[in-house]
């Protein structure tokens, strides 16, 4: 990614800034003067033992620092600047010794007005002990009424974390998101400023503080007027995306919403007459094979969606030489429904963010790149009968087991001609974003992100139901909030636009704001997707997180076994799509997800972002970072024994620094403010050493996250930048042990903060 501004434009991560500056300068303050005074009290207690066996050491000393002290004195130097005058050690003196000082000081009787007269001294002791008399009468009576008033009207005490986490899973209920969900029903589709708008005033009237509406010119891809066409050379047959057929002569054909939207957002536009060829999954394999055939410059790969991300696969055939894709999925890929045959879909190839804006974010005055496609290849989803009538298949067995679709091997390649007329245009996409400050640590942020936008007006449930859980949860915490419950730390709750078509409005707030976000973000909560119907619980979380979101998960598990149907456990550290996108990849923070029936998993996203906010200590887990690369590395043949050696290190440095954690997370008494704060960061940035920067297209620039659940490997060496060179897999097995020596020098330096290490032990 490129540069970013230095400083954060937004109003109120500026104003997060100059209050979390006084907030820890106070503490800092604070902190010196009790060290200050401790030690004064000790160096007192010592001189008093000292002073007791050699009556004559106090005033010898004092001799010696009257001297010194005179010398100082005397010096022709200038006067420092008060502000920049240097703290001076103490030196401990008996209180008699303090005294004696005073009293032979030449200067002390100087830096005073002379004493007044006998009589004048006496009247005014006596005004003294009046004015004395009257303060403290004062004072008397406003203790009585102030403990009078307490005791009519006691302070509520703010409820314990156990409490707060039970009266926020009571608040959520099936019935008040349902009541929160029906008026996102009646905001136009169309408008997502308006969906926006809403959202603003919802929030600002439930009470988070300096809610904002950031908005961004950006580059979006759209359909055309008409949509595109398949046409077979041989039978003069058309056909739409879905596989219906249309007439050739007629460009509009009158299509519906989905056959409309089933398009390929940012591909190069127009027209191709080529031959159709079966590339599978487009595996370094099925490459080969289909190069070895035929010559395929400027022909037309039918593609399968799965077993490797699809810009990595686009970006393969395009440096192979052809020249358009259709996408479809295999049915024995997906759910055996019969109705799925003649369904087209679609897809983004934007990897985040606005592709006019490439690193930097789209607000007034920025340089706009001419770059409308980011392929050079003519890219269309299609539904699966009609990639089976391009295939020449006569019949397919969906049984058990199901048969794949496949060319014969006798079948006669057909030659189509493939029209593609979507269009580029620059629109606003508009963010919302709200703040529940923290007292302790207002300067660290836990992101909890949804969104506002769909892929068309048809698909306006996705949004609306993570929608509708946001602000359920929203309304719980700034009900507690006003109860008296502070946070520790500040929480952001933001819903992104434009996430259909490349996660545009996350990726431009971050990119705006990448500054503060990368020393002050600490974790992100998604609910791009929370809702996936009630048969499976699938949690996604970042290796620092897996150990929480187990934990969160089981008890869940052990309140639904009471009730009846239980889910698996299902946690991972996949990559998945969303917004999550660029806090995984381009800021390395630790996040995670839930998705399951609508109220279970609010209930648990609650659960995570109380621990995030309320945990002295953060809830991240450094040997859960060990374990992950050691078995990511367990069974791949590419691991080599130095590899292995870094990754047994890692974990044996994670080992200890997590036992060493447990101290003050479990012991309020080991929680040094300074302390427990620097430890944060460590456990913080860990993931931060993962990071690559120029991951394959469609891989994530962190390293912990996979491609495949039932299979953990590091996704650049199954999928190396440049699968086509010899040396390719080389550079993915540098890059691994680079992070993984990274991630051990940090875990040492959090090491440090315990004053000890391995080494030290042995």
């Amino acid at each position: 990614m490129g540069d970013t501004h230095g400083y954060s434009s937004d109003p109120a991560l500026q104003g997060l800034e100059g209050m979390a500056y006084r907030k820890v300068r106070a503490a800092h303050t604070g902190s010196l003067e009790r060290e200050e005074l401790q030690a004064s009290a000790l160096d007192l207690e010592w001189d008093m033992e000292k002073e007791l066996q050699d009556p004559g050491l106090g005033l010898d000393r004092f001799q010696l620092e009257c001297v010194e002290h005179r010398t100082v004195g005397n010096s022709n130097r200038a006067d420092p600047d008060p502000d920049l005058e240097p703290i001076q050690p103490s030196v401990s003196v008996s209180p008699h010794g303090r005294f004696e000082r005073l009293q032979e000081d030449p200067n002390y009787i100087s830096h005073f007005t002379r004493a007044p007269p006998k009589g004048q001294r006496r009247s005014s002791c006596s005004l003294v002990k009046y004015l004395l008399a009257g303060v403290g009468l004062f004072i008397l009576g406003l203790l009585i009424g102030h403990y009078a008033h307490s005791t009519d009207k006691p302070t509520p005490e703010p409820p314990t974390d156990t409490d707060l986490l039970e009266e926020l899973l009571r608040d959520i209920t099936a019935e008040k998101i349902q009541a929160l969900h029906r008026p996102f029903i009646s905001i136009s589709d169309d408008n997502e400023e308006a969906r926006a708008k809403h959202l603003y005033q919802q929030w600002t009237d439930l009470g988070l503080t300096d809610v904002q509406l950031s908005n961004y010119s950006v580059l979006l891809s759209l359909p055309g007027p008409s949509s595109s066409r398949i046409v077979d050379r041989a039978s003069h047959e058309c056909f739409l995306p879905s596989g219906a057929q249309c007439d050739p002569r007629n460009h509009n054909n009158n299509p519906t919403a989905d056959q409309h939207f089933s398009y390929a957002a940012y591909s190069a536009t127009g027209s191709l007459e080529a031959v159709v060829v079966d590339v599978q999954y487009g595996g370094l394999e099925d490459m080969r094979r289909a190069r070895t055939t035929m010559n395929v410059t400027n022909q037309i790969a039918l593609l399968k969606l799965g077993q490797a991300p699809l810009l990595y696969k686009i970006s393969f055939l395009a440096e192979m030489g052809f020249g358009g894709v259709l996408l479809y999925m295999d049915p024995c890929d997906g759910p055996r429904d019969q109705s799925l045959w003649h369904k087209a879909f679609g897809v983004t190839l934007n990897p985040g963010g606005d592709p006019s804006t490439p690193g930097y974010p789209s607000i007034v005055g920025s340089y706009r790149e001419e770059w409308p496609n980011l392929t050079s290849l003519l890219v269309q989803p299609i539904s699966a009968s009609l990639a089976k009538r391009l295939l020449n298949i006569q019949s397919v067995g969906l049984g058990s087991p199901c048969t794949p679709l496949a060319m014969p091997a006798a079948s006669e390649r057909r030659k189509i001609q493939l029209t593609i007329g979507t269009h580029s245009i620059y629109k606003t996409v508009n963010n919302v974003c709200g703040y529940l400050r923290g007292k302790t640590n207002p300067d660290r942020y836990v992101l909890v992100g949804s969104r506002h936008d769909s892929w068309h007006k048809g698909t306006a449930a996705d949004w609306r139901g993570g929608s509708a859980m946001m602000t359920q949860i929203i309304t719980s915490v700034t009900k507690q909030a006003r109860r008296g419950w502070e946070p520790d730390r500040t929480t952001l709750f933001c819903s992104w636009g434009g996430s259909a078509l490349g996660n545009i409005g996350s990726f431009e707030w971050g990119e705006e704001n990448r500054v503060v976000l990368q020393s002050r973000a600490v974790a992100y909560v998604s609910l791009h997707s929370p809702v996936r119907g009630t048969e499976t619980l699938r949690s996604t979380a970042s290796p620092s997180l897996l150990q929480l979101t187990s934990d969160i998960q089981k008890r869940q598990l052990l309140s639904c076994i009471r009730g009846g149907s239980c889910p698996g456990p299902n946690v991972s550290s996949l990559q998945i799509p969303g917004d999550v996108s660029f806090f995984a990849n381009h800021l390395a923070v630790p996040t995670m997800e839930f998705a399951f029936e609508q109220t279970k998993a609010e209930e648990m996203t609650a659960e995570v972002i109380l621990r995030l906010v309320n945990d002295p200590v953060l809830p991240f887990y450094p040997l859960d970072i060990a374990l992950d690369v050691q078995d990511k590395l367990k069974d791949d043949p590419l691991r080599t024994p130095r590899l292995l050696a870094a990754a047994a290190s890692l974990r044996e440095s994670s080992a200890f620094l997590q036992s060493e954690t447990m101290r003050p997370a479990n012991d309020p008494k080991e929680r040094d403010p300074s302390h427990v704060r620097m430890l944060n960061d460590v456990l913080r940035d860990l993931e931060k050493s993962f990071m690559v920067p120029h991951p394959p297209p469609g891989v994530y620039r962190n390293l912990l996250y996979s491609l495949n659940g039932k299979v953990p490997q590091f996704s650049i060496l199954k999928y190396p930048l440049d699968p086509l060179k010899h040396n390719a897999v080389n550079k993915s097995l540098s890059l691994i042990i680079n992070a993984i020596n990274s991630a051990e020098k940090l875990i040492h330096c959090g090491l440090d903060l315990f004053e000890n290490s391995p080494d030290d032990t042995n």
